[in-house]
């Protein structure tokens, strides 16, 4: 049986980088981001119920998601309306990647692991963190990133220490060679526990 390792962490945590630390130790990675970004492509799955929601939003066949941003942050009642289509489709693209892999560890990598309760579809979860400081500075530095939009990220995720209390094992991504070596450490110890 395949194990579920559920992948969190908040933004500029490292989350990304561990994800890619996984797959070069030859575990099968799904990224929920990724998912959403192929449903709002063009064809995607997404696209038809957006455009029934907020045709505005449609250019060339597929969601903008600059535009989208902003008719949510117009539309408070928006936001839920689109989780309604999209988690569903999300979960779907979960299962059938998880059907497909024939490997014995799949990490899932869900931004919002925790806040939206997909913890207790998993055999574990990993939490990336680091502390606050080096985050904002990892944030920030990211092209067109603001202190504004930082803040409006953050008030929509559960807190560190909510994440670390929650959380089955943690990783602190301060060196990238420490990661890769915890990283390779917890696929050891899964393999062992778990076999």
């Amino acid at each position: 049986m395949t194990f579920r390792l559920g992948l969190t962490g908040s933004i500029g945590m490292g989350k990304s980088t561990a994800a890619g630390l996984f797959r070069a130790e030859g575990i099968d990675v799904w990224d929920a981001d990724a998912a959403v970004h192929r449903m709002y492509g063009p064809g995607g799955q997404a696209v038809d119920a957006i455009f029934a929601l907020c045709p505005q939003a449609i250019e060339r066949g597929a969601v903008s998601r600059e535009t989208l941003k902003h008719e949510i942050a117009a539309r408070p009642d928006l936001l839920p309306q689109i989780e309604q289509i999209i988690h569903p489709l999300v979960a779907s693209d979960r299962q059938m990647f998880l059907n497909d892999s024939l490997a014995d560890i799949v990490v899932f990598d869900i931004p919002l692991l925790f806040e939206k309760g997909t913890e207790t579809e998993m055999d574990a979860t990993l939490l990336v963190t680091a502390p606050a400081a080096l985050q904002r500075t990892r944030v920030l530095s990211r092209p067109g990133m603001t202190e504004q939009t930082f803040q409006i990220i953050m008030s929509r995720q559960m807190p560190d220490a909510e994440k670390r209390r929650r959380a089955t094992h943690i990783v602190e991504t301060l060196a990238l060679d420490q990661t890769h070596a915890y990283i390779r450490a917890l696929i050891a110890y899964i393999r062992m526990h778990h076999a």
